[in-house]
């Protein structure tokens, strides 16, 4: 028959879990207490400066990154600043010049105006005075053809030519009045 193993064989006399038995904690304790005492030094002396060091150098990596960042916003603001202003000058710098060409081109506006106008009233008397002329000489000849048509209808009418002279006094009356 086969022996039995020591998982299949049953335990003849219970006993308790050994760090449960009271007798082995006076050893437990001293363990224990060295063990703390050991891990505390060892944290103390080694794992927590190295920690704490580590939270020191990023401290102050951030607080330099801080002040360069404050720095870097000065210096962008002191740019933009800058930048608003020389835009600013280029602004009044450009209506400037704008008002100046404006002003200029009116100054060059009106002169060409006043040099127009100037010619267009010499040929508007020259017209005017060839108009005179040739309205003098107009009414000159209509004078002499209304005297001409004038002998020309009384022939007609009575048959004999009328005096020259009296067609022209007849003619004379009545173009006064029109001819002004």
């Amino acid at each position: 028959m086969a022996e039995p193993t020591a998982h299949s064989e049953a335990p003849a006399e219970h006993h308790a879990f050994p760090p449960f038995q009271s007798q082995h904690f006076p050893s437990q304790l001293v363990w224990l207490t060295l063990s703390f005492v050991l891990l505390y030094v060892l944290m103390a002396r080694m794992a927590l400066p190295r920690i704490g060091s580590i939270f020191a150098e990023r401290s102050r990596r951030i607080a330099d990154d801080l002040k360069a960042a404050q720095r870097f916003k000065e210096q962008s603001e002191a740019a933009n600043a800058a930048y608003q202003k020389s835009l600013a000058d280029a602004r009044a710098r450009a209506q400037a010049i704008a008002n100046e060409t404006r002003q200029r081109q009116a100054a060059e506006a009106e002169a060409t105006n006043k040099r127009l106008e100037a010619q267009l009233h010499e040929k508007l008397a020259a017209a005017e005075q060839s108009i005179a002329a040739t309205r003098t000489a107009a009414m000159g000849n209509v004078g002499s053809i209304a005297a001409e048509t004038a002998a020309a209808i009384v022939e007609r009418l009575i048959g004999t030519a009328p005096a020259e002279r009296d067609v022209a006094a007849a003619v004379g009356e009545v173009l006064k009045p029109r001819l002004g």
